[in-house]
This record gives structure tokens, sequence and C-alpha cells, in this order.
């Protein structure tokens, strides 16, 4: 759906997906393509993205900026009626600063919206092929960071609790200090050494880094790799499972769509599964 031509100022808070510029929803690009006044992070997005970019829009690269240092930006494009696109790496939603910038633009009278992105987590799990839900294994994941760095967390919220369920962790913004992370991981009790880990260092950009460790081997293969930041850790059973199946495609389910197979059907496919489940060891 196109949004309404704006009258009063228009800021589209673009969620640019993890890096590739192919990546981007068809409407983040739509947005960027119409914009006065393009707003992105160098430090954050791959400068891919500013190809969707108009050749006479006005590029602001936000890193070099506090949020004031932007702020004229945004009184232009209320006093002049004009279309901002505010590029946010990944998706808007986690951990991107918008709260603030959406206040700013209610005071000033500017129309909003938000445009969704692929997030780095479900990008790396598409780059190894591996779902992060498995049945009976993972039916959740934890996105989070470790706690201690420049912005505070919730006393409530820490790397240790919330390993304490033993499902899939994504975890942010942590790659510096990845010894502590390994440690508060192991100590949480419901993963060992031996636990899959996938380590993801600019995932889709072109200088991409991306290997599998345990968790164990993570705070030592970190570090060989020299990874300090735009790296994030996928740790948990699920990223090694294999043998089991979905209940929702099971020939027992049903639903409005599909009716349940017949006993001989379900029979055969039970066996088949009994015989993947002992080939595989399980």
């Amino acid at each position: 759906m196109t949004a309404a031509p704006s009258t009063s100022g228009r800021v589209s808070f673009v969620g640019a997906g993890p890096g590739a510029a192919d990546l981007i929803t068809l409407r983040g690009a739509q947005r960027i393509s119409e914009a006065d006044i393009v707003i992105w992070a160098a430090s954050l997005v791959h400068e891919d993205v500013l190809q969707h970019a108009r050749p006479d829009a006005v590029v602001v690269n936000s890193a070099e900026h506090s949020m004031e240092g932007i702020t004229h930006h945004y009184e232009r494009a209320a006093a002049e009626g004009l279309l901002v696109a505010r590029i946010h790496s990944g998706d808007p939603a986690l951990w991107g600063g918008t709260q603030e910038q959406w206040e700013l633009c209610r005071r000033l009278g500017l129309e909003t919206e938000v445009i969704p992105g692929v997030s780095s987590f479900t990008a790396v799990a598409a780059i190894v092929q591996r779902e992060l839900t498995i049945p009976e294994v993972a039916q959740s994941v934890v996105l989070t960071r470790l706690e201690g760095g420049k912005t505070p967390m919730p006393s409530k919220e820490t790397v240790r609790s919330f390993a304490e369920h033993g499902t899939t962790m994504a975890l942010f913004l942590s790659a510096a200090r990845t010894k502590q992370l390994q440690d508060e991981l192991l100590a949480a009790g419901s993963y060992d050494e031996s636990t899959p880990c996938v380590v993801a260092y600019a995932a889709t950009w072109p200088d991409e880094l991306v290997f599998e460790c345990t968790l164990g081997e993570l705070a030592e293969e970190v570090k060989r790799h020299k990874l300090y930041k735009h790296t994030m850790v996928l740790v948990g059973p699920a990223l090694a499972s294999g043998g089991t199946r979905s209940h929702l495609y099971d020939p027992g389910h049903f639903h409005e769509h599909r009716k349940v197979e017949d006993q001989a059907r379900r029979a055969e496919l039970k066996a088949r599964d009994k015989a993947l489940k002992a080939a595989a060891g399980q």
C-alpha cells in the first residue's frame, strides 16, 4: 500500500535489513527512492543501500552526529513538507533508537511510518541454513546482549538468566567480551561446552565471515578471528538438530485445508521417521 502524499512532511523509518542492498524490502527501497533527505548511519548500515536514493537527495551520515545534530533536518522536513527516509540497520524495532525520534516528529507535526526489515539474526540462520525453532528441542528464541556495556541493562535481564531456558539465543553487541559471554552462558547450567554456536561477522556484507563452533570453543575462535564489532552469536541445541519433524505437516495433523491421511499412509511415514532417527543415532 502506497502512503498518501504528505503536505506536512513525512519520516519513514526504514529497516535496511542485515546489509545486502537486495535484502531491503520493496517498500523500504521505494521510500528511500522517494526521499528528499536520506539519513543513515555509516557505522551500522552498508553503503550499498544508498543506491536506492535519488541523485539529488540530501544524504546525511548520522554516525557523525548526536540526535541534536540531525534535528534540523526533521525541522526542515516539517517546514517544507519534505520526505525523509531514516535508515536503520536490521529492523528498527531492535536497538534502533527510534523512540526519541518518533517523539521529535510528533512535536514537529511530522507524519511517521515504520518499514520493517530483515534482522541480522534471521539472516545468519539463513546463511547456515538452520531453523531456530525445532519441535521438542527449542520453540523460543531469545534476543539479547551481554550486560555491562555502555548502555545499562535492566537488572533482571542477564545472559545467565536467559540461558537457563536452554533454548536458542541470539546474542547481539557482545563480541568484544566473548570470554565473559561464554562464561555466563555456561554458568546457567543448561548449555555445556558441546552446545553448537554460529558466529557471524558482517552477515550479508561483501566481507562477511560466518563459522560454526562449540560453546567451549567460542571465546578462542572469536579472538582468533579478531572479531570485536558487527558480530553476533547464535547458540542452542536447535542449531545441531536433525531427524525431527514439524507437527504441522504430520499426516495425523488436520486443519481447515487438509484432512488426516489414512492409517496405512500414517504408519508408513512413522516407520520412515523411525528409520531416519535410527540412522542419525538418536
